[in-house]
């Protein structure tokens, strides 16, 4: 005995520990940057790793649209922090950096300036940066973090993770671009360096930005 508590008890308890540390570091461990790209994360970024890893959407397929149907039949859609909907057909046009992220995460954290930089840089090149808030609390809490960074593109939140599931995110943050067609062109699962972010843009904008 060892104290109130059995032998056995004790390497319970001692084996419940060793089992939550286990899982806190594959929950919070870096994934590696897709194959072919190179180095994406920033110096002090790597990306967290929210699900298991999985084939996701695939460059050249039709970006899924930002709406869903309830478990009631209902149709729902995006909406940004004002209460706007977000639908990539009304951007039909542009290139779109759709950015999965939290306000929490760490990588994300940092690659905020990136994110504000390139869509000031950009915005008449033909850039839209639309931001999809996930795992959150509330809106108000996200609104206070784009205030804070001054940032100036939508933020749609994802209250419902329906959105999240439909691109098929396990990390964050996780950058998906679309082309002026509604195709696909990048997906990339985990913060973008200002260079990395830029040299993808120019090999797609149709206008040389500016500056």
């Amino acid at each position: 005995m060892f104290g109130p508590f059995t032998a056995r008890q004790l390497w319970a308890v001692a084996g419940s520990a060793v089992f939550a540390a286990v899982a806190l570091v594959v929950l919070t461990r870096p994934i590696a940057a897709p194959a072919g790209f190179g180095p994406t994360a920033l110096p002090v970024a790597t990306p967290f790793l929210v699900g298991s890893a999985t084939t996701g959407l695939q460059p050249g397929a039709a970006a899924p649209e930002l709406r869903w149907n309830a478990a009631d039949g209902a149709a729902q859609v995006l909406h940004d922090l004002k209460g706007n909907p977000v639908q990539l057909a009304d951007l039909r046009g542009k290139l779109v950096w759709l950015n999965f992220w939290a306000s929490w995460c760490p990588p994300c954290q940092s690659e905020t300036p990136v994110l504000r930089d390139m869509q000031t840089r950009y915005a008449a090149a033909g850039l839209m940066i639309v931001g999809v808030a996930v795992q959150e609390t509330t809106p108000d809490e996200v609104s206070k973090y784009a205030a804070k960074y001054e940032l100036t593109y939508p933020i749609a939140f994802d209250a419902t993770a329906d959105v999240f599931n439909l691109y098929r995110v396990f990390a964050l943050p996780t950058q998906v671009f679309i082309g002026p067609d509604g195709l696909i062109r990048q997906v990339v699962n985990g913060p973008l360096t200002d260079d990395a972010a830029s040299r993808l843009i120019d090999g797609w904008l149709p206008s040389p930005h500016p500056g």
